[in-house]
């Protein structure tokens, strides 16, 4: 999955200044400064030193320190802009840069959304000692957003429940829906999967968890069995398509960056 790399990621809080190896992720709007090496197949995020008029903010560290850059100037030779969903489709030989690039994502999201006090209005600043934004004038604290999220595979004897989403990602997905106020992650597996197929399921059963800084989500995946009636009812404002699918015709996702798609595999190898 995404964050499955093969470098020691660093994401407590040591703010430092840039070194001669440092690189930095510069965002115009959803899409991010860097380049691609066709030939290694893998993405180079430009070092803080390409950026002449930059101020930096400390990200986080694995073999160097990574900044998220402020630059005037908004250029840098060499390097293009590019949406994630573009970073997705192309050929990797590892996960390590597109992991890095989803990571600062949702930090740049996190700072641009919370310039400002929530409570009284005034700007706010970064915390000394820890990852937060401050507000001087009444001390509210403001930490990362993290949105919790279920991805729920149904099974039904050798045939898994496969979805499309009615817009944006084309490929074959599973049920997922974000968890509300007041509800358990099983309450969210059963609302989410009752409100998207009409189905009601059992045995909810957990299999791991996955970051996933395009949506500033914290994904859970969770393994269920359909419960009775196995009659779809889609909701079709927000799927285009949902069916049992038999384990050998299960079609997986472009590459192997998804929790989702982990799931899919698993059950289509008989392992789950």
């Amino acid at each position: 999955m995404i964050q499955d790399i093969s470098v020691h990621f660093d994401n407590s809080y040591h703010p430092c200044l840039p070194e001669p190896d440092s690189r930095a992720f510069l965002f115009s709007e959803d899409r991010i400064m860097l380049s691609y090496d066709e030939k290694n197949k893998q993405l180079i995020i430009p070092l803080c030193d390409q950026f002449k008029s930059a101020s930096f903010q400390y990200l986080f560290k694995t073999d160097v320190a990574y900044f998220l850059a402020h630059d005037k100037q908004n250029e840098s030779a060499g390097f293009r802009y590019c949406s994630l969903r573009e970073i997705r489709d192309l050929e990797l030989e590892r996960n390590d840069e597109i992991f890095l690039c989803y990571c600062a994502y949702h930090l740049h999201k996190w700072y641009q959304n919370n310039q400002y006090c929530g409570c009284c209005g005034n700007k706010t600043v970064p915390s000394e000692k820890e990852r937060a934004l401050c507000c001087p004038k009444c001390h509210n604290t403001i930490y990362p957003r993290l949105n919790p999220a279920v991805i729920v595979a149904i099974r039904n004897k050798d045939r898994l429940l496969l979805t499309k989403y009615k817009s944006g990602f084309a490929h074959n997905a599973l049920v997922a829906g974000f968890v509300e106020f007041g509800e358990t992650l099983e309450e969210c597996v059963e609302r989410e999967v009752y409100e998207e197929t009409g189905l009601k399921v059992k045995n909810i059963t957990y299999y791991k968890s996955q970051p996933w800084g395009i949506a500033q989500d914290i994904l859970a995946g969770f393994y269920c069995d359909v419960d009775g009636d196995d009659t779809i009812r889609m909701d079709d404002n927000e799927l285009k398509y949902a069916a049992w699918v038999e384990r050998k015709d299960i079609v997986l996702q472009p590459g192997h960056f998804s929790l989702t798609n982990e799931m899919m595999e698993m059950f289509k190898n008989s392992r789950l």
